[in-house]
């Protein structure tokens, strides 16, 4: 058990997956896995707020599976899929879009204070191919594992010059169509239902999901955060979907 302060300090605790979420059970049921960055994963609220634990208790059918990451953009979080999938079999992946801010994680190779992470280059005909793979070791890792650069303000500082000099930024042009196409792909290719909830409306996403027929609800929140959807999950007894845009 952790503890992580932002607006509002919250107690965190994450399962045998590396998931913010209840222990995987691995009973044979159907079951609805939720996608998604800090929305999904809860930043500011406690895990019983989160509206998929407020999901988990009024639909006893099926299994509902927190998988969101905080800091996760669409690329990592369809890598995340492709690799929990063998393990969970979800019968609907529901694709939480944060629209302030995932496209730009989608089209870089860092995220926060320039910790390194792997994205996606689109090719003209559509297809991915993964970049920043084996993921280059961050400044903060050097620092957090060498006692010298921990201590010595040159160390760091030369450490931070070698990273940036031998791991620059590197942008390149938004994925996110196609990511989130290759999402709905992989579940669909497997026997899975595929669903995209959008935090508020991202004009040129909806036209892409509306002519790809992928189902989706969004927000008509300005700026939905995880803890006015807990809020709103505590006023209506469930916190998804939210209310629906004239769009969706």
């Amino acid at each position: 058990m952790i503890r992580a302060t932002t607006a509002r300090t919250i107690k965190v605790r994450h399962n045998s997956l590396g998931l913010r979420d209840v222990e995987f059970d691995g009973v044979p049921r159907p079951r609805i896995m939720f996608v998604g960055d800090s929305f999904v994963w809860g930043v500011d609220a406690e895990a019983n707020e989160r509206f998929t634990d407020l999901l988990r208790g009024r639909i006893a059918s099926h299994g509902v599976v927190n998988s969101g990451v905080s800091g996760f953009g669409t690329h990592q979080q369809y890598l995340l899929l492709q690799r929990l999938w063998p393990t969970i079999e979800p019968a609907v992946v529901v694709l939480i879009f944060c629209a302030n801010n995932d496209r730009a994680d989608n089209s870089t190779n860092v995220r926060y204070d320039d910790y390194q992470k792997p994205y996606f280059v689109a090719a003209r005909d559509g297809s991915l191919t993964l970049h920043g793979q084996p993921v280059p070791q961050s400044r903060q890792l050097y620092i957090r594992q060498n006692w010298l650069v921990s201590h010595s303000w040159v160390a760091r500082v030369l450490v931070s010059a070698y990273v940036e000099i031998r791991h620059p930024l590197v942008t390149v042009p938004d994925p996110t169509e196609r990511l989130v196409s290759a999402m709905r792909s992989l579940v669909e290719s497997r026997g899975a239902k595929f669903l995209v909830g959008l935090q508020f409306t991202d004009a040129k996403l909806i036209q892409h999901l509306q002519a790809e027929k992928v189902p989706l609800r969004c927000s008509t929140a300005p700026r939905a955060t995880a803890r006015s959807m807990a809020d709103t999950g505590r006023r209506r007894a469930t916190g998804w979907p939210p209310s629906g845009c004239s769009n969706c």
